[in-house]
């Protein structure tokens, strides 16, 4: 039922949309809005307005959003849809309640209904000549001075207070890129360069740890190819990272396998003898797939083209 409604309103919302909303909308996605930022800074457009919306799907007041769902939608059959899911009840350690506020997270109208309710701070922005860029609840402004950052951070909060939301006092700051770098999606940004931020590559690092304990019985080729299904999903995320980050995760791959080996052959030093420096291509050889020479390829094809 949800995606029967969505595909009948959607389409009348979307052409409301603003250009610079990037999240849950067809033919948009992270990659576009990070190409925006990362066009703002080389313009010049470093000091950035870093905010965060406390809870936000779990704080849209939901008269405010059926409002502007009215707005567009005459239909009451559609409206009166729209009003049960959004007053769906929540079974909370055993007692039933229906939430007065917020919109179900993972529900296919959610990302929808929450890009809406934000549209207007998206126009609102652009109509004052900010340049903000917003992935759902994620979005950063791009000034070109400190006290163009200080008004465009007024003018959100005004907005916040009016649609009956908050912004995170400890997430939400003004940054001099140059000096310090400031995180969207999933990226850590500072200068003109960006590499996956703390979050995203402390999960990665463990990932591979939890992929090349010290004692392994199976095959080093099988454990090649789970690191190769896991890294391959990562670097088509992080391509646009700077070489040295994927040099970075080579070596350090290469270095627990080569511990893995260590361990498994140190009871016959004969062939402990033969193999124990195990260069890079004997990893290559058996499948490893080398993340500094995709991105070499990456970079390569983006010059052909």
């Amino acid at each position: 039922m949800q995606t029967a409604l969505v595909n009948v309103i959607e389409p009348i919302f979307d052409n409301e949309f603003h250009d610079r909303s990037f999240g849950f909308r067809h033919g948009r996605g992270c990659h576009d809005a990070l190409r925006v930022v990362e066009e703002l800074l080389e313009s010049d457009h470093v000091f950035v307005v870093d905010a965060d919306l406390q809870g936000y799907f779990d704080t849209i007041p939901k008269d405010r959003l059926l409002a502007l769902v009215g707005e567009k939608i005459s239909d009451r059959r559609v409206l009166e849809l729209v009003k049960r899911f959004l007053d769906q009840s929540v079974l909370e350690e055993l007692r039933e309640w229906t939430p007065e506020s917020g919109v179900p997270q993972g529900a296919v109208l959610s990302p929808l209904l929450s890009n809406l309710y934000l549209n207007e701070l998206d126009h609102r922005m652009a109509g004052l000549g900010y340049e903000m860029v917003r992935y759902a609840d994620d979005f950063v402004i791009l000034c070109r001075s400190q006290e163009q950052a200080e008004l465009a951070l007024e003018e959100v909060k005004r907005f916040v207070a009016e649609a009956g939301l908050t912004l995170h006092p400890e997430k939400t700051h003004i940054v001099d890129s140059r000096e310090k770098s400031f995180e969207f999606l999933g990226y850590s940004f500072r200068g003109k360069l960006r590499f996956p931020r703390s979050k995203s590559h402390r999960k990665m690092t463990d990932r591979i740890r939890q992929l090349t304990p010290r004692k392994s019985g199976q095959p080093l080729e099988s454990t090649i190819a789970e690191i190769n299904r896991v890294t391959v999903g990562w670097f088509a995320y992080f391509r646009h990272c700077t070489w040295n980050i994927f040099d970075k995760y080579d070596g350090m791959i290469r270095k627990r396998l080569r511990r893995q080996l260590l361990k498994r052959h140190r009871t016959n030093p004969e062939r402990l003898c033969r193999t124990h420096r195990w260069p890079n291509a004997y990893f290559s050889e058996r499948g490893f797939r080398s993340l500094r020479a995709a991105h070499t390829r990456y970079v390569q094809s983006v010059i052909d083209h």
